[in-house]
Order: structure tokens, then sequence, then C-alpha cells
């Protein structure tokens, strides 16, 4: 049987020289699924996606529901997905006794199931660290945050109120970050530990004892935050022992050069194109077994993308720019949110288009996508537009539009865990607590 270790051996100038084949599909099971010789399955993924500043109701909600729902002028750039995608509108945020705190409410209600009670309150954990949790252990990076934005503070992801994953927001750094040293090649004939990490797990072993006995000396507040610490500690060095370990080859896998680096600056093109380049890199990091849980945000909640020939950035402009009653919208804002469905749509392609295996990345991923507010002028929490793209290995329907009735939002989050494999009988909290999945889009 030919294995993805056999040589192809000769001799060259009387020498013996042997080379490695490349990866073939014969090393792969019949349905393209598995490794042949391991078995193992190409992992599920779970990926968010966030925009900013909502929709124009008029322009962005279909008419009609379930499948073959029409597509209004905000969302039309979505017909070459639409089969690929589910949208949800009509999901309510409930703040209960907390005040509806701008632009932020919304998506921390949506990714954590609580409504917070402070501008930096931030309770629980978003869904993405949840299911992090459940499938991220066995990867490099446990969860991945990026954005194109190009601002440290722009993310939607926290483990707890004082851990907020820190997003990469520079294609430069953070190809290095995934390519760069550390990266350990899947397809590379050597494997060479680095011994730097065998001494780096060494000393945590060391002193892994030691910290046992602090628990008796310590109280309970200082015991939870060494609790924390050395979690922390452990995730090093689970990621120390990944690297330690010659990873099993992945067809999907490639070498990609290094990006151009992008100007500083949030001119609308200059977001797209970093959006792009970061997708692009991402999708590699996912494809390379790096990570299996991955957050892309496009903008912010308090967006300040800016478009050529116009003097508000789009946060301004939602508060200032007069609804057009002709139009049902406000016509600068609606060419924002029309920008950002461009890069929903780029980013559900780039998915589709990923070849690996027998389909294609789409099919062994599921994305949730949510934005902050539904109409930003008056921060309205009701309706706030949810999306998601892949059928998470045929285990949900696609090409759905579901109208949540005024449902609570936290129904699509606990749908996504519980496909997910996280264990959950429901989610969220007071009224945004939920029992219910959303049948609809389930198989």
């Amino acid at each position: 049987m030919i294995t993805r270790r056999r040589l192809l051996r000769g001799m060259f100038n009387g020498a013996a020289v042997s080379v490695a084949l490349p990866f073939l599909n014969c090393f792969l099971n019949e349905n393209g699924t598995a490794l042949a010789a391991t078995g193992e399955a190409i992992p599920m993924r779970f990926g968010t996606w966030t925009w900013g500043l909502g929709m124009s109701k008029e322009l962005f909600v279909p008419r009609k529901t379930g499948a073959g729902f029409d597509l209004p002028l905000e969302i039309q750039a979505l017909a070459p997905i639409q089969k690929h995608i589910n949208l949800f509108t009509n999901f309510n945020v409930f703040k209960d006794a907390a005040p509806n705190l701008c632009h932020h409410t919304g998506w921390v209600a949506l990714r954590s199931g609580v409504a917070p009670l402070t501008p930096d309150n931030r309770p629980g954990e978003t869904l993405d660290v949840t299911v992090a949790k459940q499938i991220g252990n066995a990867t490099r990076f446990n969860n991945l945050v990026a954005n194109a934005t190009g601002d440290i503070r722009d993310s939607f992801s926290y483990a707890s109120g004082n851990t907020v994953l820190e997003p990469e927001f520079s294609p430069t750094r953070f190809y290095q970050r995934l390519f760069g040293t550390g990266f350990q090649d899947p397809n590379a004939t050597a494997f060479t530990p680095d011994p730097k990490l065998m001494a780096r797990k060494s000393v945590l072993s060391a002193v892994r004892e030691d910290a046992k006995s602090l628990d008796t000396e310590l109280g309970a507040e200082d015991r939870a935050r060494l609790d924390e610490y050395f979690t922390g500690l452990r995730d090093v060095e689970r990621r120390i022992d990944l690297q330690l370990t010659k990873p099993q080859p992945i067809a999907a896998c490639r070498h990609i050069p290094p990006p151009p680096e992008v100007p500083m600056g949030l001119d609308a093109e200059l977001v797209s194109k970093r959006h792009r380049l970061m997708t692009d890199l991402m999708l590699m990091a996912v494809a390379c077994d790096q990570t299996r849980v991955f957050n892309m945000f496009y903008a912010a909640a308090f967006s300040g993308t800016s478009r050529a020939g116009y003097d508000k950035p789009h946060h301004t402009a939602t508060h200032e720019e007069p609804v057009d009653e002709h139009e049902h919208c406000q016509p600068h804002v609606s060419w924002y949110t029309r920008r950002a469905m461009d890069e929903w749509l780029y980013y559900v392609q780039a998915l589709a288009n990923f070849k690996e295996g027998a389909g294609t990345m789409l099919d062994n991923v599921l994305v949730y996508a949510n934005t902050d507010q539904s109409f930003a002028k008056v921060h309205s929490i009701d309706g706030i537009p949810m999306f998601t793209a892949g059928n998470a290995r045929g285990r949900l329907r696609t090409g759905i539009h579901v109208d949540g009735a005024g449902s609570p939002g936290t129904r699509l989050g606990l749908t996504v865990m519980k496909l997910m494999g996280v264990e959950l009988d429901s989610w969220g909290d007071k009224s945004n607590h939920t029992s219910q999945l959303i049948s609809e889009i389930l198989v």
C-alpha cells in the first residue's frame, strides 16, 4: 500500500537520493473525507463574522420567508451565495432591567446570552469561546480573532470580563503569527522539534507541583486568580505539546506568500482590501488545522468606515443623515451596509471555493454572523439581523429566511452551539433565556 511516508529513491552522480511524494488522492479514503491510513476525518470548524451598525429594514428584510426568499437592495449582492446561507430576522434582544447601552447591549446579549449592565461589562463568555472549549483544544490556536479595522480594540470575543481575545489587525503580523516561527508544515517530510520549546515545557512541568502547594495558603479570590493564570499556562503547555508532535499531512494546506501590508486608514476600499487579505490568511490557517474556531470582524460597532467624496464616516452618518422617505433609508448609511454585504459575500465565497477533500471547506464549517443594532439611528436592538453559512456537514438546511416573530435572538446562539456538540439544554439569562432551537433549519 502506498503511504504518505513512501519515498522515491534513486542515484544521482553516484550518491543515493530520496524525494518525498506529494499529497495524493490515494492517501484519502474513498469519499475523500478522511486520511486512509488513520481514518481521521476532516474536522468540523466554527466561525463567526461581524459587521457594524445594522441595516435599513425596508431594504434588508425579505418579504418572503422559507426557501427561495427575495433579496432586497441591501442584500442583493448575496445572490451567488444564497443557497449557502440562512438569514434570521425579527429576533429580539431583551435588556430587562439593564439599560440599552449604545452599540454594546445588542452584540453582547447575542454572543453571551446576557444583557450587560455597563459599557465595560462583559458578562459570561462569548459563544465562540464556549465552542472552542469543545472543539478547539487539538490545535495550535484554540480560537483565532482578526479584524479589518486595523484597531486592536475591536473584538467581539471574550472569555471573561477581564479577558478579551486580542485580535490580529495587520495582514503582515497575522501572516507571521500563523506561518512564521512556530508553524509546522503538516506536509513537510522532515520534522525537527524546537529544543527551546522542549525546555520551556520542562520549566512549566517543574513548577506545577509547587503551584499546587499555594492553594492552601491563599484566599478564595486569589485562588480563583491563580487558577485562571494556570489555566492559561496549561493552554501554553498544550500548544507546546502540539508543536513537539509531527502533524498529520493535510492535502488542503499549502504554502502561501506573505501578503502586502495595507496602509492604515478606514476608507472603505482599504477596509475591504484588509478584510480580504485577513480572510484568505484565516482560511489557510483553518485548512492547515492551526485552528478550528475563528472569528472575523469586518467593521466595529462604532464603525468609522469612510466613503470617498462623503464627509461623514459610517457611525456619524447613522445619526446625522436624514431618512429619505422615497428610498426608505438613509442613502449613505445604506451604501455602507451594502459594502458590508459585499464583504460577507467574499467571505462565504472564499469558504465555498476552498477545495478540501471531496468537497469544500464550507462543507465542514458552520459560521455565525451578527451585527450590533437593527436601526442604528435610534440604537434599536429589536430585530437585529443574523446569518449562518455552511451546513455543518449536512446537519442543517441552508438557503432559508427565518422570521423569529419577536422571540429571543439567543435561540440562534443555542442552536449553533448544539450543532457544534456543546451540551446545553438552554442558554441565556432572564428574558434572553431560551431552550427553543430554530427547528426550521435543522435536518
